[in-house]
C-alpha cells in the first residue's frame, strides 16, 4: 500500500486530514510518525512557495514510494494589509498561545465596522510524487473577523473567524461541517483528485 507523508506536527491538521482523504488506498503518516526530523527553511514569499519548500524538503528523507504531502495556510485580514499571511503561524512568535494571538488581532481591529472586518484563511497544498513531479493546489474561505472567541472545536484562528452565511464562527461548526467548507478541504478534496488518478 502506498504511504502518504503529510510534512506537518500539528494533530488538528492531522485529523481533518484523515477524515477527508480517509477513502484513499493510503497508509497517512505525519512526519513525527515516519520517523522524519528535518529542519524546513520556510523562506517562501507565497503560501504556494512554502508549501513546495515543505513537500520536497521532506520528500528528501523519504523512501522511492511515498507520496508526500505539505500545507501553507493562513489567514489574511483585509483591514490590516493581508496580515498576518504567509506568518499567520509565526504571527508574534510561534510559541505564542493563539488565545493571545486571536485577542491581538481582535484589538488591532477595534472600531473597524463589521462590512470592513472581511478576511480569509487560505491553503494551499504540494504533492511531491515519487516520480519527482510536484503539483499544488489550492483553497480559501470568506469570513470576517468577530469580536471574541467563540467555540471549542477546530484549532488556531477558527475561534475568531466568522462565517456570516452559517452565523457562526468555524471553531463552532462540527469537524464534518467544517471540512465541506474550509480552506483546507477544499484543497485537499482538489489535492485527493490529483492523488487518485496518480495511484490509477
Amino acid at each position: 500500500m502506498k504511504k502518504i507523508v503529510f510534512a506537518t506536527g500539528n494533530a488538528g491538521k492531522m485529523k481533518e486530514i484523515r477524515e477527508i482523504l480517509a477513502d484513499l488506498p493510503v497508509e497517512i503518516y505525519s512526519m513525527k510518525e515516519a520517523g522524519i526530523s528535518v529542519e524546513i527553511d520556510e523562506n517562501g514569499k507565497t503560501f504556494e512557495e512554502n508549501a513546495k519548500i515543505k513537500a520536497q524538503t521532506v520528500a528528501g528523507c523519504t523512501d522511492g514510494d511515498t507520496i508526500v504531502l505539505a500545507d501553507d495556510s493562513g489567514l489574511e485580514v483585509d483591514a490590516l494589509n493581508g496580515e498576518p499571511g504567509v506568518y499567520s503561524a509565526r504571527y508574534m512568535g510561534e510559541d505564542t498561545s493563539y488565545r493571545i494571538k486571536n485577542q491581538s488581532l481582535v484589538d488591532r481591529l477595534e472600531g473597524v465596522p463589521v462590512e470592513k472586518r472581511t478576511a480569509r484563511f487560505v491553503c494551499v497544498i504540494a504533492a511531491a510524487f515519487p516520480d519527482g513531479t510536484v503539483c499544488t493546489t489550492k483553497g480559501t474561505i470568506e469570513g470576517k473577523i468577530g469580536y471574541e472567541e467563540r467555540g471549542e472545536n477546530g484549532f488556531g484562528y477558527d475561534p475568531i473567524f466568522y462565517l456570516p452565511d452559517m452565523s457562526r464562527t468555524t471553531a463552532e461548526l462540527s469537524p464534518e461541517e467544517k471540512n465541506a467548507v474550509s480552506h483546507r478541504g477544499k484543497a485537499l478534496a482538489a489535492m485527493k483528485e490529483q492523488i487518485a488518478s496518480y495511484l490509477k
